[in-house]
């Protein structure tokens, strides 16, 4: 493997910002310093006015492999994080058969090591009857188990209460939980299809599924987590209200709390206004709320009380989005623009660039016991991104790489754009283009 050195780079991590060089030999982080001797390196790259940040770490996507292929498949999806400055990923159940057992992950394992450009994690889906698969998994193999706590497709929903209690109570790995009560919603949706029938529109997305349901559900999850002593992390919180469930773990450094959330990008960039201009490209679960909504979210961001960002990255075809409202599936693919986003709300002064790195590169290796990746330190992985943040990108069709084809930042110009990604030291984004295309990433490991 080919050394390279990164010169007169701004490198922005642990809420410090240092400007020097950074020496990548054999995969590691091998050097940091003020200066680094450019014959001890085969590749050098002048980083003067870029920013350099430990590659992203996305702890919730769904690349739809196996079973989903014809919207994603884990090389076109892990190709669209590479370009976003994502080195890492950890992938969702759901698929077409639900990675249920042991060997399902087993198997997208074997999938992401022929083809994912990334990193790659998996989770276990939780059932109401695999809980022994559950108590015999390898804490050090599957990032954690997903439970739909009451609202999802297929086998995966889990909505009895002594079944949950019993799947926390065996997890020896961090559940990870989608909040959405089922019964709220199943009751809004009756009574708005009998008020509008085939006139809904995603405007009234977030009324179905609404605040309430996502409070109740969410609240459950703390208690059941108080009660059995699971390690909880809530997933892609949404309102307002459910911030206060999380205070009490707040003033704690994130490698002792218990619980754990985690606010999505299209949370913290876009409010419910955005439903007139996207329509059912903008419909996801949970929903997009009020401007309210968002911005206390991004105050959790900013306060630390919320401990991860995530895309929830979850394609679907252009044609299944222009379904009418009712039969349109939820969900965006974001990964690729994630990062650019919340540089755009930095340039904002609605967050800072520290807030963005704590976020969605340390905090998910802490919370998830991440091996040696998610920070800029010798001897770690050489999972970097680099950035330029002063050079806008607009979002066009022709530069998006997931396999759907769409986004919902289309037309979108960013200030800032991802120049370098650098994957277990492999120069796989270079100025913007992808590079090594056969340099796969590595299954994720985690320390337990």
């Amino acid at each position: 493997m080919n050394s390279v050195l990164l010169k007169n780079a701004t490198m922005i991590n642990e809420g410090a910002t240092l400007k020097g060089d950074l020496l990548i030999r054999d995969g590691r982080i091998d050097h940091i310093a003020a200066e680094i001797s450019a014959d001890q390196a085969s590749e050098i790259i002048d980083c003067e006015n870029l920013t350099v940040i430990p590659g992203c770490i996305d702890d919730q996507v769904h690349f739809r492999e196996p079973g989903n292929t014809w919207k994603a498949d884990i090389a076109s999806e892990a190709r669209a994080a590479v370009l976003g400055g994502v080195t890492s990923f950890m992938d969702m159940p759901n698929n077409t058969p639900p990675a249920t057992t042991r060997e399902d992950i087993a198997r997208k394992k074997d999938i992401a090591r022929r083809s994912s450009l990334a990193n790659f994690g998996f989770y276990l889906g939780a059932t109401p009857d695999n809980l022994e698969e559950i108590k015999s998994l390898d804490p050090r193999d599957v990032c954690g188990v997903k439970v739909f706590m009451g609202s999802s497709t297929g086998t995966l929903l889990v909505d009895d209460a002594d079944i949950l209690r019993s799947i926390f109570r065996a997890a020896e790995v961090p559940v990870a939980t989608h909040c959405e009560d089922n019964e709220i919603i199943k009751n809004n949706s009756r009574i708005f299809q009998e008020k509008y029938g085939d006139e809904m529109d995603a405007s009234i997305h977030p009324l179905i599924r609404s605040r309430e349901a996502c409070l109740k559900s969410s609240a459950l999850a703390v208690d059941l987590a108080r009660e059995t002593g699971a390690r909880l992390h809530v997933l892609h919180l949404s309102t307002a209200e459910e911030l206060s469930l999380f205070e009490p773990w707040a003033a704690l450094p994130v490698p002792r709390r218990q619980v754990t959330c985690e606010v999505c990008a299209h949370h913290l960039f876009f409010n419910d206004t955005w439903y007139q201009r996207l329509g059912n490209r903008l419909k996801c679960n949970p929903a997009v709320k009020t401007e309210k909504d968002r911005q206390a979210l991004l105050k959790g961001v900013r306060t630390g009380l919320i401990t991860c960002i995530a895309t929830d990255h979850a394609p679907h075809t252009a044609e299944e989005k222009n379904a009418p409202y009712s039969k349109a599936p939820g969900g965006l693919p974001l990964i690729q623009f994630a990062l650019p986003a919340l540089l755009e709300l930095v340039k904002r002064n609605e967050l800072q660039i520290e807030d963005v790195v704590t976020g969605y590169c340390h905090n998910p290796a802490i919370r998830f016991n991440i091996s040696r990746r998610g920070f800029i330190r010798e001897g770690y992985w050489a999972d970097l991104t680099v950035i330029d943040t002063t050079t806008p990108k607009r979002v066009t069709p022709s530069i998006i790489a997931s396999k759907c084809g769409w986004s919902p930042f289309t037309g979108i110009t960013f200030a800032n754009s991802v120049v370098h990604t650098f994957v277990n030291g492999n120069h796989i984004v270079d100025n913007g283009v992808l590079k090594n295309i056969n340099c796969f990433g590595t299954p994720l490991r985690f320390d337990r």
